[in-house]
This record gives C-alpha cells, structure tokens and sequence, in this order.
C-alpha cells in the first residue's frame, strides 16, 4: 500500500531541508476528520526553523508539491498543516491490499532482528492466580505482534522455580507431608503447606534459618532436596497447562531460575575481576550509587546463597550468546521496578557488547487487586486463574443458553468468548495502570469488551453468508464508498499496520485493543447508516466487501491479543 504518511513527509522534507523520518514521526491523525487525515504540528520545527508555527505552516504550504492523485487539499489551521487525502485514492488502496493479501498488516519491518520475550513466569508450588494472568497475555500479546511485523521472536517462560520458598516448601514437607495428598491436589495442597511454614516461620526464628539452610542445601545438589524439588516443579508444570490450554499460551523455552545454577559462577567471577564486587553485611553487593541507584544489588546473600539478581544476570549473559538479541523484554510488574534497575546497570560489568544491554527493557505493568485489597499466596487470599477462566466460560454459557439455545457447538463458542472476555478485559487499558479485578466488570459482555468484537466480528459472517459470493475487486465501484460512514472504517482498516508498529514501539498491547473497539464501533454505524444486502449490484458488492474487509482485521486483530472469533453466536 502507499504510506500516505511517508510521502508527506518526504514533501515536506524537500521544502525545509530536514530529515524525512524525523517529519514522519511527528505527522498525528486527527481525532475530528474535519481536520484532515494528516495533520503536521509546526511547532515542532519552530525552534530550529526560528519562526512561529502559523508562519512555518503556510511557508509550507506554499512551496509543497502535491500530488494530486493522492492529495484532495492542504490547510492551514494555527499551527498545524491538515491533509486531505483522496477518497477513492484511500478506497483503492484498501480493497486492493485486501484482495491480494491473505495477512492483511503482516510486514517484514522486523527481518533479521531477534526479539526476547520474558512473560508468564509463575512461582512453581503456588496458585496460578489472576496476579499472573496480565504478564501472561500482554507477554502472549507482544509476541504474536512481533511474529506478525517479521521479527524473529523467543518466548521464554523464566518459572520461578528457585528460591528461599522451596526452602519452607521443603521445610514444611518434611514437618507435615504425610498430612497432605500432593498427587491429588498439587498446587493447593502444597499452597497449605506454604502458608503453613510462612507462618510458622514469623513465630520462630530457627525454623526460618532451616528454610534458608535448606535452600543452600538444594543449590548445593542435596539428593533429598533435589528430588523434592522436581517433584514439586513436574506436578506445577502439569496444573500450569491447564491453563495455559485454556488461553491458548506457546513458550518456545521453559528455562526457568533453576536452569541458571550452573551459570551463575561465571557472572560471579566476572564481577569479582571488575573490583566492584564488595562485601557488605557478610554479603557481596555492588554499589550503584554512582548511577544514580542508592540500594545496592545484591549478588550472594550472607550465608552464601545467591539471589533473583544472580539469575537474572546469569539469563543476560546466556540469552546473548544463544538468541543474540536486539531487544530483551521483561514483562514483569512494577513492583519489581527497582529490582530491573540493579540487573541492567550490573550487566553492563560482565563485558557484554553494548548492543545487548541497551536492548534490555523492563515492560511493567500495574497489579491486580481485589476489591478488597492485595492478593498474597502468603495469606491465602487468591483468586486462581483457572477459576477464573472456568467461571467466565461458564457464564458465556449461560448467555448463549439464553440467548441462542440452538446454536450449534455451543461449548466451543462459550469458551471462545469466556476466554475471550478475559484476556480483553486485561489488554483493554493501559498496562501501567493498576487493576481491580471485579467479576462484573470483567464479565460484564455489553460495552467496550471482547464479546462486543466478538458479535461484530459474527455480524460481518451472517451478512457475507446472506450475500452468498464475495465479489473481486475488479467488480467493485469505488465511487459507491465515498460516504462518511464507509470513509471512517476505511481510514481505520487503512491504519492498521501502523496501529502494530506502535504497539511495538511503545510495548502496549492496549494501542490494538483500543482500535478494535474503534473498529467494531465504526463498522455499527456503517452498518445502521447503510444498508448493505440491497438490489443495486454496485452498492451491494462495495458494501459487502468492505464487510468482509472489516471481518478480517477484526479477527487477524483480535487473534494478534489470543482472542479467537466465534463463526456464530
């Protein structure tokens, strides 16, 4: 397709002299269509230009060069520049992409770039809770969208599965195991013994000093402990995939905290010849303070045990020899903030080219909280994951039930938009914000949800099988789809592939949910402004098609978040 945006900004380069990707980045598209497709801020190029914006503006203006193919007209509004862009030129473009490409958006922008992704990572031995459930899909979500833009991508599920709570695990199975049937229930009956141990451990000191010895004693290879501890992690994996079928989650590595015990010598070693490695407290930290960090990373703890930063670093150095990536991404919440901070600056110490560790990057996100406060596996107080799912599904059910009795596969469709519903619920915000997780808001299937695209996606199907053949472009008139209402879905079925690049530039699965809902929303009023099965073949056939059109988006869109679409509903 022509990148209206792309041209733009090469005109206006030629008259200012200034660098085409840098005028490129600043073209916006207005939110009122009555102020142009395109709208470039002057005010951008003030300084440099030193002249008031209204001034640049019709400067440009003047001098531009337009094609007028492509280009209706050019206004000055303030400071800003608005472009129009051709009507059936737009038209064109989009029918004629969509015809030919059976991946409508998919690029190769990414070709020859790898991508890691570090998403999901639950705590082996605990309740795969709805705490975990936002690093899963936005994780989920990056990749696909990465995939799709041609990157090279490496899912990576980092479990935790290391750490001083397999030392209370092991502590409290050794007090009460015979207590608890693990094989029946892993994960809850092993959660009662974790927040067993956990209190038991705030009442007396020793036992907590047993924990610790007990996880020195896994990281030295105790036989006992070893042998706990892959029982422990085999029964989680197990329950995990559960719910990873469920939500329809691929990792291509499962390379857990564990995997890097062997490796973690090495980024010792080489922090101890870089001298920046002292003890502190009868631990060995490095100080950051020079950068700005006032708590120092801590690498081994005082009994000689290492430490989530150890791994971590251990990870970098691992992931860079063996994906050599271009961008590490962490998608971990906000809290761990600070901690990702320390890891990053102390990986530029272990010798690394500096490519890998500008190419690290923290995605955070907010927490979920229940209306009643925070979740912690501590105090038992979680809401788990696949009841979640379970009780979404079961829910959609219920609707169908009662909306559309004799709807065919029933249970495929309500777990569909179960599913659905839930995922979008999460990627429908801004990541960084915090959640209260509320069942009624998240199940609430009115609105701006995942079953609203859902039943527009079905809407787009029943009126392509009502029209029975979909008609080729050639047959298409173009001037059939200059009206308001078809212009707006077309700008936006238009805009799609740039809707994914921002995504990746901003890590911000929410940019897609968004457009979407923007989508579903403009295809409603196309479809009750316009009637689309009519006699006039001509009418027909645009409107159809355009139809299919929005069909398609919404489904590569909605598949792009881990959304998969119903046929009928």
């Amino acid at each position: 397709m022509i990148q209206f945006k792309t041209k733009i900004a090469e005109e206006i380069s030629n008259v200012t002299n200034i660098n085409k990707e840098e005028l490129e980045g600043y073209i916006e598209m207005p939110k009122d269509s009555k102020n142009g497709d395109y709208a470039f801020p002057c005010f951008r190029l003030a300084k440099e230009l030193k002249k008031a914006p209204p001034m640049i503006a019709n400067e440009i203006k003047e001098k531009i060069k337009i094609d007028e193919e492509l280009i209706e007209k050019v206004e000055v509004a303030g400071g800003y520049l608005n472009f129009y862009i051709k009507k059936e030129k737009l038209v064109n473009e989009v029918l004629k992409e969509m015809e030919s490409s059976k991946e409508y958006g998919k690029m190769n922008i990414g070709n020859g770039k790898n991508i890691v992704i570090d998403y999901s990572a639950p705590n082996i031995a605990k309740p795969f809770h709805i705490g975990h459930l936002r690093s899963t899909v936005i994780g989920a979500a990056l990749y696909k969208i990465y995939k799709y833009l041609g990157y090279n991508v490496t899912g990576i599920n980092h479990l935790g599965d290391y750490g001083t709570q397999f030392g209370k695990l092991i502590e409290g199975y050794k007090l009460w195991g015979n207590e608890y049937n693990i094989e029946e229930n892993p994960i809850e009956e092993l959660t009662k013994i974790y927040i067993r141990i956990n209190n038991l451990c705030k009442e007396d000191e020793k036992v907590l000093e047993a924990c610790r010895n007990n996880f020195k004693k896994l990281e030295d290879k105790d036989p006992y402990c070893v042998k706990l501890w892959e029982e422990f992690r085999k029964l989680s994996l197990k329950e995990f995939q559960k719910v990873y079928d469920l939500l329809g989650s691929e990792f291509d590595s499962w390379n857990g905290e564990a995997f890097y015990s062997d490796k973690m010598p090495e980024v010792i070693e080489k922090l101890e010849k870089t001298g920046r490695l002292v003890e502190s407290q009868g631990a060995k930290v490095i100080d950051l303070s020079d950068k700005g960090i006032d708590t120092p990373c801590i690498i081994i703890k005082s009994n000689g045990s290492t430490t989530y930063a150890t791994r971590d670093l251990a990870a970098i150095l691992y992931r860079a020899r063996n994906y050599d990536f271009d961008k590490a991404l962490y998608v971990v919440s906000y809290e761990q903030t600070l901690h990702f901070k320390q890891v990053f600056e102390v990986a530029k110490l272990l010798g690394l080219d500096e490519k890998y560790t500008k190419g690290l990057e923290h995605v955070s996100f907010g927490m979920v909280q229940l209306p009643e406060g925070k979740m912690s596996t501590r105090e038992g107080n979680v809401v788990k994951l696949d009841d979640l799912l379970k009780e979404s599904i079961d829910r959609a059910r219920k609707i169908i039930e009662e909306k559309n009795p004799d709807l065919e596969n029933k249970e495929e469709t309500a777990k569909k938009v179960g599913v659905g519903a839930v995922i979008f619920n999460d990627l429908a915000n801004s990541r960084i914000k915090d959640e209260i997780f509320d069942w009624n808001t998240a199940l609430n299937f009115q609105g701006e949800t995942g079953p609203y695209i859902q039943y527009t996606y079905v809407r787009t199907k029943s009126i392509l099988e009502k029209a029975g053949k979909l008609p080729e472009f050639k047959d298409i008139n173009v001037e059939e789809l200059l009206d308001d209402y078809s212009q707006e879905v077309l700008k936006l079925l238009y805009n799609f592939d740039d809707i994914l690049i921002q995504v990746t530039k901003k890590e911000e699965p929410s940019i897609l949910s968004r457009y979407l809902i923007d989508l579903a929303k403009s295809f409603s009023s196309f479809y009750n402004e316009n009637k689309i099965i009519v006699e006039d073949k001509k009418v027909r056939n645009a409107r159809v098609f355009l139809t299919y059109c929005v069909g398609q988006v919404l489904k590569i869109g909605a598949s792009l978040l881990g959304i998969e679409m119903p046929e009928k509903m």
